[in-house]
């Protein structure tokens, strides 16, 4: 990695620290903390939720066709899902033991905290609970197919990727056969020796 990908890697983390500093500001406008990964409300703030909360017969009733037709089917996501999770689960217990590599973390991944939010219904939490399932389990996998990556193929792709996983930057290029003999273990090394193997990078480009 050249000195300016270093700088500009450096700077996207320090746009995130910017960013969740941010999204705190903005959670204490709205009235609510988080404790113990739990988002608290004020009571005055909590009983205003419970006021607008809409009726489950008023919900359906102003739902389209098209959305009642689509349901089921949004709905059936469920089982590929549910197979991806398992899948991968057991995939990185087996290989991941295998490799020496830290394990991927399910429940850093998944979380259904909207279920606790006053101003929706039961279908509205219904709903929330299985969009934080589908998207963690999306985000759980890519993790482990990251970590799986840096292990067997840390190297960059020719053509530009749409938003690849954060270890995809700190990748060699593509086409440094030196670069990729000399430091392939090094990759192997810090994600081992990384307790919660976050992206590092293995050494200077």
């Amino acid at each position: 990695m050249t000195a300016r990908m270093q700088e500009l890697a450096a700077e996207i983390v320090r746009l995130q620290d910017e960013l969740d500093r941010e999204i705190e500001k903005r959670r204490k406008a709205l009235g609510w903390e988080l404790k113990e990964k739990i988002g608290e409300f004020e009571f005055g703030v909590a009983a205003a939720h419970r006021r607008v909360r809409m009726g489950v017969v008023k919900f359906l009733g102003g739902a389209t066709p098209a959305v009642l037709l689509s349901a089921p089917v949004i709905y059936s996501l469920i089982i590929p899902l549910a197979v991806i999770d398992a899948w991968m689960s057991a995939y990185q217990a087996i290989c991941f033991r295998a490799y020496g590599l830290p394990r991927v973390k399910r429940s850093d991944y998944l979380a259904f905290d909207r279920r606790k939010l006053n101003y929706l219904n039961v279908i509205e939490k219904l709903n929330c609970d299985y969009c934080a399932y589908a998207n963690g389990v999306i985000a759980y996998a890519r993790e482990i197919a990251s970590r799986t990556e840096q292990y067997w193929c840390p190297i960059k792709h020719a053509l530009k990727m749409s938003d690849p996983h954060q270890r995809y930057y700190q990748f060699l290029e593509y086409g440094d056969a030196d670069g990729y003999r000399a430091r392939l273990d090094a990759f192997r090394s810090r994600l081992r020796d990384a307790p919660d193997a976050k992206p590092t990078e293995p050494g200077g480009a």
